[in-house]
């Protein structure tokens, strides 16, 4: 059965997600915090350190969202499937532990010739105060599925500053960083099985796409907002090359006011993730 297209403007929800300190906790240990230095982000790794109250990273966002609609995508080989870019609009900082009434809408599935794109939108909003949460916007790719003749979809525009990075940021990822992360949720086996990962047509298994934005958000919080999650807005990126567990991943950033543009790459210096927006205040 191909690609489902009668499921856009589908909706599945609401339905409840709940998160706890341990796990606000294991997904910052899954970015790299405290990996660099244990004594450092005890603030994201820690819940009992004296006079260090916990926070959560912002991108833990895209966490309480995670899964979606995909069964209603239709059928298709899932080791064809990638992460094709994410966007995350926190409207407060995310609590420590709490509930999430989260609604999800496939919103278009484009042609894209040699695969199709596939872009969701969901909500979460707080089960206690009823309060919005945080907003996102994500799309697969998935190799193989184009060709059907729909529209190729908006193309939005976005240039590298032709200056010099006002700031750039660097982390060395873990050999086992994958498997960490992983704990998070995401058991997709292209990040684990390498039988799995060779089909797929990678020498083996690759980092989350969605770790590698992690780990760039954090970055990006420590170098734009003094590390306080509620100065961190929004993020929105495309993921344009895979990484591969143990590479040293650079953040540039270009900074204008409350926004900035920002690339992720890696030790060959190329581009992992790209037409990165970030606003903060």
């Amino acid at each position: 059965m191909p690609l489902n297209l009668d499921a856009v403007g589908r909706t599945t929800g609401p339905t409840e997600k709940s998160w706890t300190s341990r796990d606000a906790l294991l997904y910052a240990l899954g970015v790299g915090a405290g990996q660099d230095d244990p004594l450092r982000e005890l603030e994201f790794t820690t819940e009992n350190s004296h006079g260090v109250q916990q926070q959560v990273l912002p991108t833990f966002g895209v966490i309480i969202v995670h899964g979606g609609p995909r069964n209603m995508i239709g059928d298709f080989n899932p080791a064809m499937l990638v992460h094709g870019e994410q966007a995350l609009t926190l409207h407060r900082p995310l609590p420590v532990e709490g509930r999430a009434s989260i609604t999800s809408t496939i919103v278009g599935m484009y042609d894209k010739g040699s695969g199709a794109l596939v872009v969701t939108e969901s909500t979460a909003t707080d089960v206690e105060s009823g309060e919005p949460l945080l907003s996102t916007a994500s799309s697969v790719f998935i190799r193989g599925e184009g060709g059907f003749g729909g529209d190729r979809g908006p193309s939005p525009a976005w240039e590298r500053p032709s200056r010099e990075p006002d700031q750039r940021a660097s982390a060395q990822t873990r050999p086992d960083q994958a498997l960490l992360y992983r704990l998070s949720g995401d058991r997709n086996p292209l990040h684990s099985d390498p039988a799995f990962a060779a089909r797929a047509g990678f020498p083996r298994p690759i980092l989350h796409g969605l770790g590698t934005y992690g780990i760039t958000g954090r970055l990006l919080l420590h170098a734009l907002c003094g590390s306080d999650p509620s100065r961190f807005r929004s993020m929105r990126a495309r993921f344009s090359r895979p990484v591969l567990p143990g590479a040293r991943l650079t953040v540039s950033m270009w900074v204008d006011g409350d926004c900035a543009r920002f690339q992720t790459t890696d030790d060959d210096g190329q581009v992992v993730i790209d037409h990165g927006e970030v606003e903060f205040s």
